[in-house]
């Protein structure tokens, strides 16, 4: 029985992911794009993993010596920023957004809902992406009361958030 990609990408795209833009530092190149395939790993040591495309721009930087990444995590209100990430082919991209530079040098979103600046703990081939581990160098929770952006069956989604009782 063979698998049929269609109802892959069918069953996959109903995995509700949060948005996230990666920028990237490497030497005096910055760059940045969209991503959902992001994931705490492990929290003693701080690691985080991000899975970005072999043949992309980004794949190529972050596979450079001493490169650095920043995992903005967007809020509910920034599908714009996503979609100048995910489909801007220039590098106009950072002028959408408030940017500052991490501790490593890495661009972070100054409102994004949290952000985390990391090194490259390691890295894995995994079939046409590669696995990068991120070694969390910094990170800061800007808007702890909101929605994150969340991408589910081919488009944004609201999260709705339920009052928090008072204690």
């Amino acid at each position: 029985m063979s698998l049929n990609i269609d109802s892959l990408k069918s069953v996959l795209g109903h995995f509700p992911a949060g948005v996230t833009i990666v920028t990237i530092k490497s030497g005096d190149d910055i760059h940045g794009c969209t991503v959902s395939a992001f994931s705490s790993i492990s929290v003693d040591p701080a690691l985080i993993m991000i899975s970005i495309n072999n043949d992309s721009r980004s794949g190529n930087l972050l596979s450079q010596p001493n490169a650095t990444f920043g995992v903005n995590i967007l809020a509910g209100d920034q599908a714009n920023i996503s979609n100048q990430f995910a489909w801007v082919k220039t590098d106009n991209k950072f002028e959408l957004g408030d940017w500052s530079a991490a501790v490593t040098g890495a661009p972070i979103l100054e409102n994004a809902l949290g952000w985390l600046d990391c090194s490259i703990h390691s890295t894995h081939q995994a079939g046409t992406h590669t696995l990068f581990i991120g070694k969390v160098e910094a990170c800061n929770l800007v808007r702890p009361n909101e929605a994150p952006l969340v991408y589910w069956n081919r488009d944004y989604r609201d999260l709705a958030l339920e009052e928090m009782a008072a204690g």
